[in-house]
């Protein structure tokens, strides 16, 4: 694919990049903002962040300007008809919105020293500001990435003024619009909270110093590097998606991204080494949707943690290695036994580039993830670690177009101008969406913290999980063991019911808003029945990355299918599938913390245990979707590996135990058909 089609594919599934063409005088205008805002945080992560409500409150007046200059009304390209423009070529409308937005979100840092005086009781000026500024942020939000998380606002904020007619345990006194809008512009606890501060101080950061690391060409090292590593072996297409998104998303956290920029080069090799369409899509897809749970970048998701817990970077980092492992080894297998049941070849020694020769050739441009990585490692802050990053990626920029022009220093300041201004201008540009999206998480979390709702819903559901968990141990009541406890059995349906919800709040909204909202939410919901928080938040952050798989809105699967020119629901239905190692791993660690390996209470014992019994329950999940273990299985084969795969997660050695017996008698019959050739295989 070209990198016009990329392009077109990338905007087609993702709203988040559908920037509306510009007249070239405002392109200019809108590019050099866009360049200020990089410059203003480059600067701020190396020499010194201002007072904090001052540094987000800048940060989102840029932002909400940026996104009415950038997004059109209807969310997409075109421009409205009929609509009254200014000579800029951007509607009237539009310049009051961004005027509206910029003037209302630095309302607040200028008034800040007075604020201690007038939190409570507000003044009139006070809550015109505020309310003008949610409105403001909905539309903005609204534009940036659609209907569902500003609906979502609407809903809570519903709730906040209604309290009182709310039914049963939901019910509350209610708040007028006065002391709603106190608690969400003018506190710490709704817009100008947490979220937006992670957005601001680190995430920011670490977009751009992606942009730059793909820029100079980090990236295609981790396709070539997967491709030589990983392609000879059986499918070998497929594992090199699945490495080289690994790699990829180490740096990106981006789903869509991920599957535009590898997919359209390993997807045509997967097909043409005999995958199907919709598998060969799917692969990819469920391979990129790993990017936002690989370190160090993870998405936006780690910076969040780090607040939201109160521990430092490393520590989140650690914890994320092995169910990131556990995801892409589960992808790896299902993609192996594919490959194994149709007899796929791997790629040929003349489709595949030299390992060592690829390492030569780009080992440059792996500098400024060692210096990331070292920072961080060294204790230093996330963002000092972004900015050193990113100015390792300025240098090895200046020593690539250095080494391109030779003695011709102005053509080489030139090129090196000209990709500073893109890279730095694309790089604020991907932040709009993040922000308009954390800051109006933030109104929801006000809500909770101003209502309480979250520990509302936290009794209910535990109440509902507590009568399904004693009706089916009475049940069981008749054999000799106990599969599970009353209160295991009482957690796994709360974890299945917090699962649902992650997903299904995921279909419309990015991973970073469903992560804020669920640890909100779900989170109170696990702390009470004594799941640890660093255990509790990586079990909601799991769920929610399972919606760019999961249809009917699953867009990192729709973006693959559009480059194999397959069916977008197939596809999307067997991505999820090949993503259930992802699914089945968060269960893993709320029963076996130690899995994490930073938690209270890890011991080595619990960790061998838990991975064993993680990776062949994962294996043997994987073997039963693909209806292929050392050959072809039978159906009660299929049903009995499933089962046995959902046992060896229960924290239990009975249940483990039976588990390892109902793998037993497939493995025996299983085994004879290793001394048979792959066609006598094929045959049975």
């Amino acid at each position: 694919m070209t990198d016009a089609e990329m392009k077109a594919l990338e905007e087609k599934y993702d709203p988040e990049v559908r920037f509306r063409p510009l007249l070239p005088s405002m392109a200019w205008i809108v590019g050099g903002i866009l360049f200020v805002l990089s410059c203003y945080h480059f600067y701020t992560s190396g020499f010194g962040i201002p007072q904090a409500t001052v540094h987000r409150g800048t940060h989102l007046a840029f932002t909400l300007g940026l996104i009415f200059f950038s997004f059109t009304v209807l969310g997409a390209r075109p421009e409205p008809r009929n609509t009254l423009l200014t000579p800029m070529g951007i509607s009237l409308a539009d310049w009051i919105l961004a005027i509206a937005g910029v003037v209302s979100a630095l309302y607040v840092p200028w008034v800040f020293a007075d604020l201690a005086f007038r939190v409570g009781n507000p003044l009139l000026v006070d809550v015109v500001m505020g309310t003008i500024l949610i409105v403001v942020l909905m539309e903005a939000t609204r534009r940036a990435m659609g209907w569902p998380l500003p609906v979502i606002a609407i809903i809570f904020m519903g709730y906040a003024y209604f309290g009182q007619s709310m039914p049963g345990v939901l019910t509350h006194p209610g708040a007028s619009w006065t002391n709603i809008v106190n608690h969400l512009y003018l506190t710490s606890q709704g817009i100008y909270g947490t979220a937006l501060g992670v957005i601001s101080t680190y995430v920011f950061h670490f977009v751009l110093f992606g942009v730059m690391a793909t820029r100079i060409g980090l990236g295609q090292l981790f396709i070539d590097l997967a491709s030589a590593l990983a392609g000879r072996f059986a499918g070998g297409p497929a594992k090199v998606s699945v490495v080289s998104s690994a790699m990829l998303g180490s740096i990106s956290g981006s789903s869509i991204a991920n599957t535009v920029t590898t997919g359209s080069l390993t997807i045509p090799a997967m097909i043409r080494i005999g995958y199907p369409r919709h598998f060969a899509a799917a692969v990819e897809a469920a391979s990129s949707t790993g990017g936002q749970i690989t370190p160090p970048v993870m998405g936006a998701v780690a910076f969040l943690m780090i607040e939201y817990l109160g521990v430092p970077l490393t520590t989140i980092l650690t914890a994320a290695l092995v169910p990131a492992f556990m995801h892409f080894f589960g992808v790896l297998v299902q993609v192996h036994l594919e490959a194994r049941r149709r007899g796929l070849r791997g790629m040929t020694a003349d489709e595949l580039p030299v390992a060592w020769a690829v390492f030569k050739a780009g080992w440059l441009t792996t500098l400024p993830l060692f210096v990331l990585v070292a920072t961080l490692l060294s204790g230093k802050t996330p963002y000092l670690a972004a900015f050193y990053g990113i100015l390792s990626c300025i240098l090895v920029l200046i020593i690539q177009n250095l080494l391109r022009h030779g003695t011709d220093l102005k053509a080489m300041a030139t090129q090196t101008i000209s990709e500073l201004w893109d890279s730095f201008v694309t790089g604020a540009k991907f932040s709009l969406s993040v922000t308009a999206a954390a800051a109006l998480v933030g109104v929801i979390i006000g809500v909770v913290t101003l209502t309480g709702v979250g520990f509302k819903i936290a009794y209910m559901v535990t109440s509902v999980a507590a009568g399904w968990a004693t009706s089916v141990s009475e049940g069981l009541s008749f054999l000799p063991f106990e599969v599970m406890s009353v209160s295991a059995l009482t957690l796994m349906f709360t974890l299945i019911m917090t699962a649902i919800v992650c997903i299904l709040m995921g279909c419309g909204i990015p991973t970073t808003a469903n992560y804020l909202i669920m640890i909100a939410v779900a989170a109170p919901i696990l702390g009470m029945l004594g799941v640890q928080p660093l255990v509790a938040h990586f079990f909601v952050f799991y769920y929610g990355v399972m919606a760019d798989i999961t249809p009917p809105v699953a867009l990192a699967a729709y973006a693959a299918a559009g480059i194999a020119d397959s069916n977008a629901f197939k596809t999307g239905n067997t991505a999820f599938r090949l993503g259930m190692g992802k699914a089945l791993v968060p269960f893993v660690f709320v029963f076996s913390p130690s899995l994490l390996l930073v938690v209270d209470g890890f011991t080595w014992t619990e960790f061998l245990i838990g991975v064993s019994g993680a990776m062949v329950g994962i294996w043997m999940l994987s073997a039963a979707f693909a209806d292929w273990l050392i050959g072809p299985m039978r159906g009660y084969e299929r049903a009995l590996l499933a089962v046995a795969a959902i046992l060896l997660v229960a924290p239990n050695l009975y249940a483990t135990l039976v588990g390892l017996a109902l793998i037993a008698p497939v493995v025996i019959r299983q085994l004879p058909m290793l001394k048979m050739s792959a066609a006598e295989r094929a045959a049975l």
